[in-house]
């Protein structure tokens, strides 16, 4: 889910050993190109793991299964790295469809006897997955590093282009920073190397775009401190002020992000006059 959705088409495939995507037919601003579903599999190996479903489109869900048997393998797992519609409404008939469990952070959108928590590893043929928890975008969004491929699946903590939004009241801000500097340090450490998120198109320098997506919170806090000290005195002000970089229809939007920040001020900095 983002704010921004300039840039080059994608349209989804092979991007690693173990990874490649069948692009969902849901783009618009908040989508990008549309969701990313992510077909994980250890090659030689004819058991696949599949990363958000995405919506519950017949059509789509039937293209990933029809294209996993094609290649004669079959689903053994369904992950979700968070609970929005665009990425998790289709599980329930994925896992109908595939006789496979789900696993995720919320009990909501789990159909599984396992959900997930920080530090899990899932081990499906050599095909190894690494749960990071990542909240901020929301309470229950995680991310999956896949480990010999040095990548990470980012849902909507990180995208392929633009920013993500704080899923306020559910989301939140501190959450977020806290989650982004857990990534930061795995890119600095070389455990992941490229992102691979929920929209938008791969991103082959994970620690330089984690970094900007440090930078850019940072540096829309302050814009935030100014529009405030200068006299917005509602959300949808410090919107027009702060986000008039953003095209206008995500600006609904880009007010939850606001709302989010402020929480953050009024926490760390004393009440804000809105």
């Amino acid at each position: 889910m983002g704010e921004t959705s300039a840039g080059a088409s994608w349209a989804g495939g092979a991007v690693t050993s173990g990874a490649r995507c069948v692009l969902a037919g849901n783009p618009g601003p908040m989508t990008l190109d549309g969701t990313n579903t992510w077909i994980l599999q250890e090659p030689g190996s004819d058991h696949v793991v599949v990363v958000d479903p995405g919506p519950d489109d017949v059509g789509h869900l039937r293209a990933v299964v029809d294209g996993v048997e094609a290649a004669g393998a079959r689903v053994v797992l369904t992950l979700l790295t968070h609970r929005h519609p665009d990425h998790a409404a289709g599980a329930a008939r994925f896992a109908a469809m595939t006789n496979a469990p789900v696993r995720a952070l919320d009990p909501a959108v789990r159909l599984a006897d396992e959900g997930l928590v920080e530090g899990d590893v899932v081990d499906v043929d050599g095909l190894v997955l690494r749960v990071v928890t990542t909240p901020g975008h929301t309470s229950d969004s995680v991310c999956f590093v896949l480990v010999k491929d040095a990548a990470l699946l980012t849902g909507d903590t990180v995208l392929g282009r633009g920013t993500t939004v704080i899923a306020q009241p559910d989301g939140r801000l501190d959450d977020y920073l806290e989650s982004l500097e857990g990534l930061q340090r795995l890119a600095s450490s070389g455990a992941v190397l490229t992102v691979l998120p929920g929209h938008g198109p791969p991103v082959p320098d994970a620690q330089a775009t984690i970094g900007h997506y440090l930078r850019h919170r940072h540096e829309r806090l302050e814009q935030v401190r100014v529009a405030l000290a200068t006299g917005a005195r509602t959300a949808r002000q410090v919107v027009e002020q702060v986000y008039s970089d953003v095209d206008r229809s995500l600006w609904p939007v880009a007010e939850q992000s606001v709302r989010a920040q402020l929480d953050y001020l009024a926490e760390r900095e004393g009440p804000v006059p809105i």
